[in-house]
C-alpha cells in the first residue's frame, strides 16, 4: 500500500485520456526514466536551480505525477470512489454526485467513469481499499501499488461481459495481454483492414478460424455456404479435395501396403510399389505449409497408378479377376440405370420413335453379350 494524496482536480481530466497518462512505475524506475536534455544524467549535488523557488502549479504537477507513478490508476479511481454516489444512495443523503454528472464535469463518458468505479468496487470486496460508503469527497487513503491496478480495471466495457471474459481467457492462454485482444474485438473493421493488407495477419486469422470451426457448427456452415457460392473458391476446394484423395491413395500403399485397383479390388502391394509410394510420400510430407501440393500429388498418383497397372497385368490370375470385377461393376451400373426407367407416363405420349429405336438396339446388344458369354461358358 502506498500513502499518497490523489492528483488535484486539474489532473482529473486525465480520466478522459487514460491512454495518455505516464506508464505505471515504481519510484526508482520512474526516476531512472527521467529524460535530460543533452543526455546528461541528473546531478546528485544541489544546483542553483534547486535553491530557486518553485511555482505552486509546478509543484502540484510534480506531486500529482508522483502519485500516479506510485499508484497508477488507483489515484483516479479514488477520485471516483470518494465523489460518485454509490447505487441505492439517494440525492441529498450525501454531497457525492452521480457518475453521469461526474463524467460531465470531467469531460469524459459516464461509461469510462463507471469502469474506475467498478475497479474500486472489486478491490473493496477483496479488502484492498475502503468501501464507497466509508469515503467522503476530498478524503485521502492508503492506495495499493500500481501493479495491482490491472487486476481490477477493465479498460474496455466489453471486458466485463461474458464475451469479454471469454476473449480475455483466450488471450491469457495465448500469452498476450487481454487488452490487446479486447481492442481487436471492439474494432472488427480494423481487423478486416489488417487481414486485407497483410498476408501475415491473414494467415493468423485463417489458422484461428480453422481452430474454431470444430467447436462452432454455425460458423462452419456459414463458411461452407460462402465457399459454394463463390465459383473460384468452389473450384479451388474441388482441386484440393482431388489432391487430398490422391495423396491418401499413395499413403495407403506406403503405410498399409495395400493396393486398390481400378476395379476396386484390394490386394497386397509388391515391395517395389510400396517403396515408390514411400518415396513420393516423403517428398510431399517435406513440403512447407505455403507450398502447393497439387502437382506433387498428381505426379505421385500417376507414378503409383502406373505401377499398379503393371502389377495387375503381370499376374494372369489377377488380370482375370480385375477384368471380371470391371465387367461386373459396369453391369451393376447398367442394371441400376435401367431399373430407374418407368412406363407410368406412357399414356402422356412422352415417348418418341427414337427412344424405341434405342431400346431395340440395347436389346440386341444385350442378346449378343449373353450369346458370347454362353459360348465361352459352354
Amino acid at each position: 500500500m502506498t500513502s499518497a494524496t490523489a492528483p488535484t482536480e486539474s489532473a482529473a481530466a486525465d480520466v478522459a485520456t487514460e491512454g495518455a497518462v505516464p506508464a505505471q512505475a515504481g519510484p526508482a524506475e520512474a526516476e531512472a526514466n527521467i529524460w535530460v536534455p543533452g543526455g546528461e544524467s541528473v546531478p546528485d549535488e544541489e544546483t542553483p536551480e534547486d535553491a530557486a523557488p518553485v511555482s505552486d502549479l509546478v509543484a502540484e504537477d510534480a506531486r500529482a505525477f508522483g502519485v500516479y507513478a506510485r499508484t497508477g490508476g488507483w489515484a483516479f479511481a479514488l477520485m471516483v470512489a470518494r465523489s460518485v454516489r454509490p447505487g441505492g444512495q439517494a440525492v441529498g443523503e450525501t454531497p457525492k454526485i452521480s457518475a453521469r454528472r461526474f463524467s460531465e464535469l470531467a469531460g469524459c463518458s459516464a461509461e469510462r467513469v463507471m469502469r474506475y468505479y467498478k475497479a474500486w468496487d472489486k478491490a473493496a470486496d477483496d479488502g484492498l481499499v475502503p468501501h464507497f460508503e466509508a469515503l467522503t469527497p476530498g478524503q485521502d487513503v492508503e492506495l495499493p501499488d500500481s501493479d495491482a491496478w490491472l487486476t481490477y480495471y477493465a479498460s474496455r466495457s466489453i471486458a466485463v461481459s461474458p464475451r469479454g471474459h471469454a476473449i480475455s481467457a483466450a488471450a491469457e492462454a495465448e500469452g498476450i495481454r487481454p487488452t490487446k485482444a479486447l481492442e481487436v474485438a471492439e474494432n472488427p473493421t480494423a481487423l478486416r483492414a489488417a487481414i486485407l493488407a497483410d498476408p501475415g495477419t491473414a494467415e493468423a486469422a485463417r489458422k484461428a478460424l480453422m481452430d474454431r470451426l470444430e467447436e462452432d457448427p454455425a460458423l462452419r456452415t456459414e463458411l461452407v455456404r460462402g465457399i459454394v457460392r463463390t465459383d473460384d473458391l468452389k473450384k479451388a476446394v474441388a482441386a484440393e479435395a482431388k489432391a487430398g484423395d490422391r495423396v491418401e491413395y499413395v499413403r495407403q500403399i506406403a503405410e498399409n501396403g495395400q493396393i486398390k485397383t481400378a476395379a476396386g479390388q484390394k490386394i497386397e502391394a509388391p515391395r517395389e510399389l510400396r517403396e515408390e509410394a514411400e518415396r513420393h510420400l516423403s517428398l510431399i510430407d517435406e513440403l512447407d505449409d505455403d507450398e502447393e501440393a497439387g502437382e506433387w500429388a498428381r505426379e505421385a498418383y500417376d507414378s503409383v497408378r502406373e505401377l499398379v497397372t503393371k502389377t495387375v497385368e503381370s499376374d494372369p490370375d489377377l488380370r482375370v479377376k480385375e477384368r471380371r470385377a470391371k465387367f461386373y461393376n459396369s453391369l451393376q451400373k447398367a442394371t441400376k440405370v435401367f431399373e430407374e426407367l418407368t412406363l407410368d407416363d406412357a399414356e402422356d405420349d412422352v415417348y418418341e420413335d427414337d427412344m424405341l429405336k434405342r431400346l431395340e438396339d440395347l436389346q440386341q446388344a444385350i442378346a449378343s453379350c449373353i450369346s458370347a458369354i454362353q459360348a465361352k461358358v459352354q
